[in-house]
């Protein structure tokens, strides 16, 4: 947010901008919804309040930033194609709030999958029914979403968040903090295993939502993806593949006998992805799973051994 000082307007005021606001959205064809999502981070205003207009008569309302730094990051959302995520600082993901910049990649509802998957996981192993304590790693946790959501599944477990972006770790960090994971989630800046060499062969699970856009598609994404979220977390290389396939020559090293390597992924990337894991020797039980949309978005695979 551009302003952390609380702020102090009348309903009538905040009436008035939201109607020009919803105007503005709907002329620059961006869904007027946001507005109302909006003014629940910024002005604390819930769902019923919004529909009734019954603010529009309260004498005073506080808000997380002036209404003139309000219609300065509005304008950007419209003109800029700036993500309302980034102008309220904050986006909901599982039942968590999570602070977000520019520096990180906004965490999507579909990644919300992976916890699940690594749940369903340990369930069906039968070989190694621990799976549910020991290390798990979050590699390239960008928000800290993936870790955070690892440590409210698996309360047995430690877990680690790699990312590359010292920045992006600070902001990790402060979600942990503010989310009460602090003293469960260990953060290490560098590229992906490479802080973890000391814990080498003794990770119970693996859980990543890496680059995996080729990199001559980023200039195609969408205004709001390509202007403004951190290429480092989009860009997969030539075929969008650069970084699964690191993650599948290396992660055996790591992962114990039965762990778990479990990724994100790319519409159309699913073959390619399988055929990576059988070819490489080490995996068994590979398979793929769909998103809410039916898109084969991820893949799961246990090292072999025991």
């Amino acid at each position: 947010m551009v302003d952390q000082q609380p702020q102090v307007v009348s309903g009538l005021q905040l009436w008035q901008w939201r109607n020009q606001a919803m105007q503005a959205a709907i002329a620059a064809a961006v869904p007027p919804s946001e507005v109302d999502w909006l003014l629940q981070e910024i002005a604390g205003l819930d769902r019923l309040a919004l529909r009734l207009e019954s603010f529009k008569d309260w004498s005073e309302i506080p808000m997380a930033m002036s209404l003139a730094d309000l219609e300065q990051l509005w304008h950007r959302r419209l003109h800029d194609r700036l993500p309302v995520q980034y102008i309220a600082g904050v986006t909901p993901w599982r039942k968590f709030q999570l602070v977000v910049s520019s520096a990180v990649l906004i965490p999507r509802p579909e990644t919300e999958c992976l916890i699940d998957l690594a749940v369903a996981a340990i369930t069906h192993s039968q070989a190694n029914p621990s799976l549910d304590q020991g290390h798990w790693v979050d590699l390239g946790t960008g928000s800290g979403a993936i870790a955070i959501g690892l440590a409210d599944v698996l309360p047995k477990a430690t877990i680690h968040a790699v990312d590359y972006s010292a920045t992006a770790l600070e902001i990790a960090q402060a979600n942990a903090q503010n989310l009460g994971f602090a003293d469960r989630i260990y953060f290490h800046q560098g590229s992906w295993w490479e802080p973890l060499t000391p814990l080498k062969g003794q990770f119970s699970g693996m859980v990543s939502n890496p680059p995996y856009i080729p990199t001559e598609t980023v200039a195609t994404l969408e205004p709001e993806v390509m202007q403004h979220e951190p290429h480092l977390a989009l860009d997969g290389g030539t075929d969008g593949l650069d970084d699964i396939r690191h993650l599948i020559a290396v992660s055996p090293s790591y992962l114990r006998p039965g762990g778990v390597w479990l990724i994100e992924m790319m519409a159309g990337q699913a073959d390619a992805v399988q055929e990576m894991l059988l070819n490489q020797g080490s995996y068994c039980n590979v398979q793929i799973y769909p998103d809410l949309e039916g898109i084969e978005r991820f893949a799961l695979a246990y090292v072999s051994g025991e």
